[in-house]
């Protein structure tokens, strides 16, 4: 895979922070060398946080992430600003942009708090050096003087940025480590009106890459053409993984002695949550009348009829539990921060989710004590197949 198509789920995500005019937006540019943020002298030109994905070297694939200013002012203001917070939620590496000219101020001491507190890797940059008699980093090794407008010390920063970057976990697959080179694996994928024209969504992308980096052979077939398939491969496939929606048919067709999971079960285990899904699965039975269920997605996406967040989940679990239940909906970077109004969170796969974040929403589910739980976990548990879908990795 190219780095032009790493998924922004795999890419470090750069978070770029501080007040307004501090010279965030020329900070970007600069070190990435094109005009992917628009500069202004006039206060809080960046009112949202502003996501792209690029190359940026030494690193390789990153997400930068533009935010609003931390001083912004007013109702609207306050909002901006607890966006820019919430960013510390999916941000690997945080730079902090502060003038050099008037120093660290109350807004930056604060997200510098936080900061430090959620462990991020983290770079103070001290702009508009041109425009300063402060040049001096004052020996902090994580602090450095820069100019986005004359580029001075803009090489040193990508150096200092690229020094903070976790190590890439080698050995981490997503079902390559499970598999022997020459192994048949299928893949069932329907294709319904849900289904992204002309490609394959994310997950079954990535399973695909994972199994050929692992020298086996993926077979992808749809869900009625899986009997079939099954009969003529003249060899007994090792595993068959499925979209979560179609597993209780899949199951039917799949002999027991053929190893059975789905995607968002594979992508759970990937993002190291699959025993809490599990554990969160399996608290659909203490579901009473009245609950409040959350069902957060990632991603944003235009809305099916049949749409499995918003339609298909909220009809299974009150098929399954038979209570009268309430539920809430979201998507893309909202989460709520307070969460005791809910007695169970069912989360997608979180495949455009980077791992920061879904750990993030993981532990305010834990801390608070709400079970959280994902679509294909859920739905294999409701379908009465979990246990089958999860041998393989020892749960």
């Amino acid at each position: 895979m190219g780095l032009n198509s790493t998924p922004s789920a795999d890419r470090i995500h750069i978070g770029i922070f501080g007040k307004r005019n501090a010279g965030k937006s020329s900070i970007i540019n600069a070190i990435t060398g094109q005009n992917l943020a628009i500069v202004s002298d006039v206060m809080g030109t960046t009112t949202d946080p502003v996501l792209k994905a690029m190359e940026l070297l030494p690193l390789g694939p990153v997400v930068m992430i533009d935010t609003p200013g931390l001083d912004d002012e007013g109702e609207l203001g306050m909002l901006r600003v607890q966006k820019a917070y919430q960013i510390l939620n999916k941000t690997d590496i945080a730079v902090l942009v502060i003038d050099s000219r008037t120093g660290m101020t109350k807004e930056d001491s604060e997200i510098l708090e936080w900061i430090r507190a959620k462990e991020i890797p983290y770079v103070i940059a001290k702009n508009k050096a041109d425009l300063s008699e402060d040049a001096e980093e004052n020996g902090d090794t994580n602090t450095i003087s820069v100019s986005a407008h004359t580029g001075y010390h803009i090489h040193e920063l990508k150096e200092l940025i690229a020094k903070q970057a976790p190590k890439e976990e080698e050995s981490k697959k997503i079902v390559g480590d499970l598999l022997e080179p020459g192994d048949f694996v299928v893949l069932v994928v329907p294709i319904d009106s849900s289904a992204p024209k002309g490609r394959l969504i994310l997950p079954q992308q990535q399973t695909i890459r994972d199994i050929l980096d692992a020298g086996a052979i993926s077979i992808v077939t749809g869900v009625e053409e899986l009997p079939s398939t099954l009969a003529n491969l003249g060899k007994k496939p090792k595993y068959v993984i499925t979209d979560s929606q179609v597993f209780g048919k899949v199951s039917k067709y799949t002999p027991d002695d053929i190893m059975l999971t789905s995607f968002s079960i594979l992508m759970a285990r990937y993002k190291g949550n699959l025993k809490n899904n599990v554990l969160g699965a399996r608290s659909l039975e203490h579901l009473k009348d009245g609950d409040k269920v959350l069902i957060s997605e990632g991603c944003t996406h235009h809305r099916q009829c049949e749409d499995i967040g918003t339609v298909k989940m909220p009809n299974w679990i009150r098929k399954h539990t038979g209570k009268e239940l309430e539920f809430v909906f979201t998507s893309g970077t909202e989460f709520p921060a307070d969460l005791s109004p809910y007695a169970l969170i069912v989360h997608c796969g979180g495949c455009t989710l980077n791992e920061r974040e879904m750990k993030y929403r993981l532990k305010c589910a834990e801390d608070q004590g709400i079970p959280m739980t994902n679509y294909g976990i859920a739905i294999a548990y409701m379908n009465g197949i979990l246990e089958r879908s999860i041998t393989p990795f020892g749960i």
